[in-house]
């Protein structure tokens, strides 16, 4: 199965296509500039890095355009979005509310926005990457979240 990964900041969506059985990263790449006037660095495995320059109003068509290159006829590694199984979402804060990767669910985007004020900067775009991921990949493509404040959550309470 491939799994896109997805790094959403405010401005800015990365993202690497990877295969889950070999770990290995069949394409990567970032969209800049979200909301200015975008553009899209897109380099598939041991392929020739593609600088597009696209209007990117928002990180639906950001997602749309990663979708798009994932799967050119030339230049893609991937026939169909139906070739990608699923997507992990890094996500930045998530206080004390989760201890591992969770499936995305409505109670899970609940929680997110409740830790909006532990990371302004950073769980808005994360909440609008996995909303936007929705938007195109539909809602039958599992999307996991992937937290950094995890990793504090298998240490001693005494410690952090």
């Amino acid at each position: 199965m491939n799994v896109l990964v997805i790094n959403c900041g405010s401005s800015s969506l990365k993202f690497q296509l990877i295969n889950a059985e070999s770990e290995e990263v069949l394409a990567k790449g970032i969209c800049e500039r979200i909301g200015i006037d975008g553009r899209l660095t897109y380099q598939p495995e041991g392929g020739e890095k593609e600088v597009s320059e696209k209007a990117m109003p928002t990180h639906t068509e950001a997602i749309q355009f990663v979708i798009e290159a994932l799967t050119n006829p030339e230049t893609g590694v991937v026939k169909s979005l139906d070739e990608i199984g699923a997507v992990g979402h890094r996500v930045v804060h998530a206080g004390e509310k989760f201890a591992s990767s969770v499936l995305i669910t409505e109670d899970v985007k609940r929680a997110l926005t409740e830790c909006i004020e532990l990371a302004p900067l950073h769980n808005p775009p994360n909440l609008t990457g996995i909303e936007a991921c929705r938007e195109v990949m539909g809602p039958d493509v599992p999307m996991v979240a992937v937290f950094d404040t995890a990793f504090h959550q298998t240490m001693p309470q005494s410690h952090y």
